[in-house]
């Protein structure tokens, strides 16, 4: 693929296209040995050898990371006052990742953060009914009434119920542990689908999307990086 010198190193987080101009003006970056004249400047991202300070560069047009999402921070690749989880990818990356869908700021679990608009539609969208499993604790005693309940469709408060779920009891108590499988992603759905049959999610955990199941050797806010052929 042929792009411009300075996309491509903005592309693989070495700067802004300001700052990596900058580079080229200091005859920072090479291409294929020899020093870049300018930032316009096309290249072919398969076959040319790009460096910066001596260090070269492998472009990767898509970048997919599984991350371990903790509490208590966005899903969003930008907010001026809140940390987001693009912030937890430590090492150089692309800047145009996003969190495939959102977790609720108190949910934890899996999240996939890549740049790839096509993947992420068709992970997300109701039409390709791609599985997404949530552990949750429950605050009271969950029961095979709600296990045919949640099979139905639950109404929510939306102008339609929910797709039928498929609800697994690991322990039934006065605080629960069960395994949710939905079908979709609506605001706040499953506190909302719990709150329908009385009873409270105190602790949710998504553990799978589609085929792609959460490393249980990640600690919340650990993240590792994949190939498309791990979550397709």
């Amino acid at each position: 693929m042929r792009i411009r010198l300075d996309k491509y190193l903005a592309d693989m987080g070495v700067g802004t296209r300001t700052e990596v101009r900058r580079l080229i003006g200091k005859g920072l970056v090479c291409v294929n040995g020899e020093k870049a004249g300018k930032a316009e400047q096309k290249i072919d991202s398969e076959k040319d050898g790009v460096s910066v300070n001596g260090n070269l560069l492998v472009y990767e047009e898509f970048e997919y990371y599984m991350l371990n999402k903790p509490a208590g921070i966005i899903s969003a690749s930008e907010d001026k006052r809140e940390k987001i989880v693009v912030d937890l990818i430590g090492e150089a990356h692309r800047r145009d990742l996003f969190p495939v869908g959102r977790l609720d700021r108190d949910t934890e679990g899996l999240l996939l953060i890549t740049n790839d608009g096509a993947l992420a539609h068709q992970l997300l969208s109701p039409k390709k009914h791609v599985d997404k499993v949530y552990y949750a604790r429950v605050r009271g005693r969950v029961t095979e009434d709600d296990v045919v309940f949640f099979s139905e469709g639950v109404d929510i408060g939306d102008e339609k119920k929910t797709l039928p779920a498929k609800l697994d009891i690991l322990h039934s108590a006065e605080e629960s542990e069960i395994e949710l499988t939905i079908r979709e992603g609506r605001f706040h759905q499953v506190k909302r689908m719990f709150e329908a049959v009385g009873k409270e999610v105190v602790y949710l955990k998504r553990i799978r999307m589609g085929k792609l199941v959460l490393d249980p050797s990640l600690e919340p806010g650990e993240y590792k990086k994949l190939g498309k052929d791990a979550i397709l």
